[in-house]
């Protein structure tokens, strides 16, 4: 038997015609199916990744067109709108106040087409071969290097992604706890301890929901997490109403003024001091603008090219699906990252319209600029907290998988070793956040390399490598916009770590990425 056909056969298609038919893909002519998948039987043992269920007899593994995938459309747009999103749409405003409204309007919808397009690659690739696993993709089209290369940017592109969650949680969680508190931010409290804080989130509320043996069962929490963002969006605009400009600066020294002195004005760098306020006098940043060039405007280019990542975990949910067709995929694709591009360009447009040109990096950071005790501000802070804590085991599901594929081919679902990777990963990130904080910046090269592969260059690459030539010569359109999509991913690859190495060597810090 040869290596590629093997390979095919783990996950090849059903040889008695239950579960999906890739027939149903209308996209894929059946004629391109080889033929030999129906006529190889199936290995000894299936990837745990891939949620298979054992036969009546509890002795051989189903294939994997015989798993009946159980999540439903809906919590299936939930998973994949929660992997979209992540802690990137706090800085969207700030692009905003960079590029202008319709630049920006513009960049975002380019960069939504494109992941919708990305996508359609990888579920074309997938459906061609009956394969559902990004790394397998990568075996199909380049062997056992093509594996590793998706399964190893998988890996670091996900561990980043939970490492910088998890620094959030514990930079700005005891920060909420101390304002809602009114604790005194230089005392020793425990629970002030971001250290302790984000060791008990890890092991209260990430790692129970990383246990869970299908991702599809996540779609509860992930919908919770989405509500969370909703109503981070609802403050925003709600607050834009609110907040006058020039807007009220919050003063610490001036904030204990007692209430007989209420109306004391100190006029200082145009600037008026009442009651712990500093009314800004310089108006001349309020106003929206709809095209703006300046040096910060090149560096909001990666924060929007990677603000749609969510290509490793595309097929895991596809796999879970009930009644999974290449279309109804890609319908699930559309409707999350409609929903986002939806919430991305309102929050960025009504943070941008409350602040103008004196929007910051974090846009919560300068709400608390007015307020840092504003009680709708600090749920908002909590709530954000909130959906980034719940997408970690939606990132982790995709790196366990990766780990199987590579280390573990051959062998069925063992809950042991299900357990042992997700308290493993989650005890090495946690470290990583509380001893070196400081090597979340090697994450952001680690970002800039691993994202353009995932979302432009393998799915392009794997396409063309995959798709037949009888059925696309290298020279039809199809296939020639493939080249010119993995180009694209290169030329964003160079440009963002670009703007790394440029941060480093100036001490700025503008580079960013969408998640």
């Amino acid at each position: 038997m040869e290596p590629a056909q093997s390979e095919m056969s783990i996950l090849g298609c059903s040889t008695n015609g239950k579960g999906h038919n890739l027939g149903d893909d209308k996209y894929v002519p059946m004629k391109t199916m080889p033929e030999e998948l129906d006529t190889f039987d199936d290995p000894d043992g299936i990837l745990e990744s891939e949620e298979f269920l054992p036969n009546g007899d509890g002795t051989k593994p189903m294939r994997f067109t015989d798993f009946e995938g159980k999540t439903s459309f809906g919590m299936s747009v939930f998973n994949l709108g929660n992997a979209i999103m992540g802690s990137g749409i706090l800085g969207l405003a700030y692009a905003m106040a960079n590029t202008g409204i319709l630049l920006f309007l513009f960049l975002l919808t380019v960069v939504a087409v494109l992941s919708c397009y990305s996508i359609h690659l990888l579920l074309k690739s997938s459906g061609i071969v009956g394969i559902r696993a990004y790394e397998q993709l990568g075996y199909r089209a380049f062997g056992t290097p093509g594996k590793m290369a998706a399964g190893i940017a998988i890996t670091l592109q996900n561990i980043g992604a939970m490492s910088s969650y998890l620094y959030i949680v514990k930079s700005e969680f005891p920060l909420v706890i101390q304002a809602f508190s009114r604790a005194d931010p230089t005392a020793d409290l425990w629970y002030l301890n971001g250290n302790y804080l984000v060791v008990m989130v890890s092991i209260g509320v990430i790692l129970p929901l990383a246990l869970m043996k299908q991702l599809g069962y996540l779609g509860y929490t992930s919908g919770f997490s989405l509500s969370c963002m909703v109503f981070f969006l609802s403050a925003v605009i709600y607050k834009k109403f609110q907040i006058p400009c020039p807007f009220e600066e919050f003063s610490a020294a001036n904030h204990t003024v007692s209430h007989q002195d209420i109306h004391l004005n100190i006029t200082d760098n145009h600037a008026t001091h009442d009651n712990g306020l500093v009314h800004e006098m310089d108006d001349s940043h309020c106003g929206a603008r709809m095209f703006t060039m300046n040096s910060q405007t090149a560096y909001t280019i990666p924060i929007l090219a990677f603000a749609f990542v969510c290509h490793p975990e595309v097929l895991p949910i596809y796999t879970e699906l009930r009644n999974p067709t290449q279309r109804r995929m890609q319908h699930v694709s559309n409707l999350s990252i409609l929903v986002m591009y939806t919430m991305y360009f309102l929050a960025a447009l009504f943070g941008y319209l409350t602040f103008y040109g004196k929007t910051e990096t974090e846009l919560l950071h300068t709400y608390s600029r007015i307020d840092p005790y504003d009680t709708l501000i600090l749920c908002v802070r909590l709530a954000v907290l909130t959906a980034v804590t719940l997408t970690v085991p939606i990132v982790l599901f995709p790196v366990r998988r990766a780990l199987n594929q590579m280390f573990f081919a051959s062998k069925s679902f063992n809950w042991l070793r299900h357990v042992a990777i997700a308290v493993t990963l989650l005890s090495f990130i946690n470290m990583l956040v509380i001893f070196a904080p400081n090597i979340l910046g090697i994450f952001g090269i680690i970002g800039a390399t691993s994202a353009p592969c995932l979302i432009f260059i393998f799915p392009a690459i794997f396409y063309i490598r995959i798709v037949p030539k009888e059925q696309e010569p290298m020279h039809s359109i199809p296939k020639i916009l493939a080249a010119c999509f993995a180009g694209l991913g290169v030329a964003f690859m160079i440009m963002s770590l670009s703007f790394i190495i440029i941060d480093w060597t100036t001490g700025s810090s503008n580079s960013g990425g969408g998640h």
